[in-house]
């Protein structure tokens, strides 16, 4: 019986002395066992939590310290596990298991089909008119292995889930193959000496190796579906040239340190984050970002580990390693969004729960049943097992994780990172995309394209003391008056009782002389006089710049215009989305005339654009959207941003913005390409469109199967091969969105 390990605890997903830990669980083989599994994960005191999913054979389970370590609590965990019927089996077992060839396993179902095919044969003879059977020693020596050696795992697994009150698919097996197998003995023992009895003896035989067969095709399904897992990890490299005194030292990736200086050859993969220091060379980063086209490097540019260096040898400062990497993020992302269960799931766990019972009771009805019409007891056990083996659960518990493995597996090869499977949810159900402006929708690297200046200052000293106060800041604006100042050579003097006002802009002492620059909403707050530039600001609003102002107490200094570029590919992306059809918005802070011009270029209508939204008033112009009854995502990349992220139904992120916005957002861009925000959608309504599908069809094989099985309209063979093929077409029906492309 396959068992379970149990990964690291991570202190860093949760607040104060909580603890998760990510276990792998095998052994289980339907939704009955995932039921069994979270009930005794979640009878341990102190677990807060524990979510299984059959599909990853994984389960999720988040604890309260209660003064224990993190070993202790794995020790806990995997006695749960033991005493639930399932066997431990430790990292490295695990591990071997996800490395197995594609093949492995399969000689159990071949030895059942060698030892089967021979109790068939007469079945086909008769039918071409042939009347031959086996003796009925030799079918129970052919049968008994299968049924006593091939089985084991059934009874064992049956046996653990009778003990703890529970059923699962192994029961059910072995309940229905050791009443067709026992009453082949009975027939053959009340037989009158010379008389061949009906046997069935093929029956058993064939059903535990079609269910071994379904069990093993389903196997290298799951395989499949997680493959986009092992590509993520296969991308880490396990050595780096660590450059020390001028020599390169080959150190193990895991060893590596935040500043370290590495040499990355040609063709090498980047083994951590980090800069360029010396060299030219490009990345290749298709397998992070989705990106099929290699990036330029040179000094200064980020490197991203795993990414494949081109044909120049590059010396790089390690920013980031292990588990901090944007590597070591994405498969954390990948590997929550696989293993979480999702919310229709819930509904799925609850019929679970009963189901087993509900089926053993109706065998026993249609047993009684077949007798109470006049039948003998060999043909109403013949359909009571037919019903035990129709009746398996096992598609109704790979339903809905096969198809969330297979959808955001998927998606992260194309660079769109899902959360989890709310996310997924959520996002089929999108009708309104609001976007934020400065680096979403457009490049958000803004130019100083105009100085106006009032009669109190020059134009050098009114860009010495501007850039003076943006010194430090991130803030894109504050980046251009930086840059425009270092085009003209001016030297920066140095800024003294710096105060940012959120929203609105920075004052501070600046040689003595007290300062501000920001928004002209604020100016205007503070009394500065705006009077004699309101025709330039007018003509500069109009052309769609974005304005700030620089005073001193009340008095205007000066004017500063910004303009921004569109996205490459944006105002295709916007059109692609209104004709899916979506409501489309654009939230931005800048001064309407600013707003309204871009929009404009974007192809909105100036009902589309809310203008001069403070980053607190981004919530409420969110909340705005939703009224009525609309499900709003919203896009941003900004610190800023996190709020309304958090507030729309569905956040995204692109990559190129900040950690903030990545943690608020159920979905994240892994780079700044806005057609990936259609394709985000369209993958998960096309990932949550397999699920109902799988669910549909996982329970018309139970309901349409049960009443055919009780009425003699289906053998236990026909029942074995139908509750094998429900399995199997579940989980290639969901391996179907591995064929999606953007």
């Amino acid at each position: 019986m396959a068992g379970f390990s149990l990964g690291p605890m991570n202190t860093a997903t949760h607040p104060a002395a909580a603890l998760s830990a990510d276990i792998s669980v095998g052994g289980m083989t339907c939704a009955s066992c995932v039921a069994r599994v979270e009930r005794a994960l979640k009878a341990v005191p102190g677990v807060e939590e524990a979510a299984v999913n059959l599909a990853t054979e994984s389960a999720r389970v988040t604890v309260r310290g209660g003064g224990m370590d993190a070993a202790q609590w794995q020790a806990r965990l995997r006695r749960a596990v033991r005493d639930a019927g399932y066997e431990p089996r430790t990292p490295e077992q695990a591990q071997a298991v996800d490395k197995a060839s594609a093949w492995a396993g399969f000689g159990p179902v071949a030895l059942g089909f060698v030892l089967s095919a021979p109790l068939l044969l007469p079945m086909f003879a008769e039918w071409a008119g042939l009347h031959w059977m086996l003796p009925a020693w030799a079918q129970l020596l052919l049968a008994a292995p299968v049924q006593f050696w091939l089985g084991a795992r059934f009874y064992r697994a049956g046996w653990h889930a009778a003990k703890a009150g529970a059923g699962n698919m192994d029961l059910l097996v072995a309940l229905g193959t050791s009443a067709a197998f026992g009453l082949s003995l009975w027939l053959w023992w009340r037989a009158a000496p010379g008389e061949m009895p009906h046997l069935y003896f093929e029956a058993s035989a064939v059903v535990i190796t079609l269910v071994l067969l379904g069990k093993w095709l389903e196997s290298r399904a799951k395989h499949q579906a997680t493959s986009a897992i092992r590509a993520l990890q296969a991308l880490r490299p396990e050595t780096a040239h660590v450059l020390r005194n001028g020599r390169e030292v080959e150190l193990p990736v895991a060893e590596l340190l935040v500043g370290d200086r590495l040499a990355v050859r040609p063709g090498e993969r980047i083994p951590a984050d980090g800069r360029v220091l010396e060299g030219r060379s490009q990345a290749d980063e298709s397998m992070l970002t989705g990106e099929p086209l290699p990036v330029d490097k040179s000094e200064g540019d980020t490197l991203t580990g795993g990414a494949v260096n081109g044909d120049g040898r590059l010396v790089m400062e390690v920013s980031a390693a292990g588990a901090e990497t944007v590597l070591a993020r994405i498969i954390r992302l990948v590997e929550d969004a696989q293993a979480a269960k999702a919310p229709i799931q819930r509904t799925v766990d609850k019929v679970a729960a009963v189901f087993v019972p509900v089926v053993l009771v109706i065998a026993v009805l249609t047993a009684a049943g077949w007798m109470l019409a006049g039948q003998d007891v060999e043909v109403a056990l013949v359909h009571a097992v037919a019903v035990l083996v129709i009746a398996c659960p096992c598609a109704l518990g790979l339903a809905t994780p096969a198809a969330i493995m297979a959808g955001t597996g998927v998606a992260a090869r194309h660079g769109i990172l899902i959360r989890d499977a709310e996310a997924l949810e959520r996002a089929q159900r999108v009708d309104t995309v609001a976007f934020d402006k400065t680096g979403t929708l457009t490049v958000g690297r803004p130019r100083l394209v105009a100085l106006e200046l009032s009669t109190a200052c020059e134009e050098v000293s009114a860009l010495r003391l501007a850039a003076a106060l943006q010194a430090g800041s991130e803030h894109p604006l504050a980046r251009a008056v930086l840059a425009a100042a270092a085009e003209r050579g001016i030297a920066v003097p140095a800024l003294q009782d710096l105060q940012a006002v959120p929203g609105r802009g920075i004052e501070g002492q600046v040689e003595g002389r007290h300062l501000r620059l920001g928004s002209l909403r604020w100016m205007q707050e503070l009394g500065v006089d705006l009077g004699a530039q309101a025709a330039r600001v007018a003509e500069l609003q109009q052309g769609g710049a974005t304005l700030s102002a620089l005073a001193e107490g009340r008095q205007l200094l000066a004017l500063l215009a910004f303009g921004d570029t569109p996205r490459a590919g944006a105002r295709e992306a916007l059109a692609a989305l209104r004709a899916r059809p979506l409501r489309l918005a654009l939230v931005s802070g800048d001064n309407r005339g600013a707003a309204q011009a871009m929009g404009a270029r974007l192809g909105l209508q100036p009902a589309e654009v809310q203008a001069e939204v403070l980053p607190a008033g981004k919530v409420d112009a969110v909340r705005r959207l939703q009224a009525g009854g609309h499900v709003v995502a919203m896009v941003g990349d900004g610190v800023n941003d996190a709020p309304a992220l958090a507030a729309a139904d569905l956040g995204i992120a692109m990559g190129s913005g900040t950690d903030v916005a990545m943690h608020a957002a159920g979905i994240t861009l892994m780079r700044p390409d806005l057609a990936l925000v259609g394709a985000a959608l369209d993958i998960a309504g096309r990932t949550v469109a397999k699920i109902r599908q799988n669910l549909f069809w996982a329970f018309v094989y139970n309901v349409a199967g049960i009443p055919l099985a009780a009425f003699g309209l289906l053998s236990p063979v026909v029942a074995g091969a139908a509750m094998a093929l429900s399995s199997v077409s579940v989980m290639a029906n969901a391996l179907l969105l591995r064929r999606w492309k953007l």
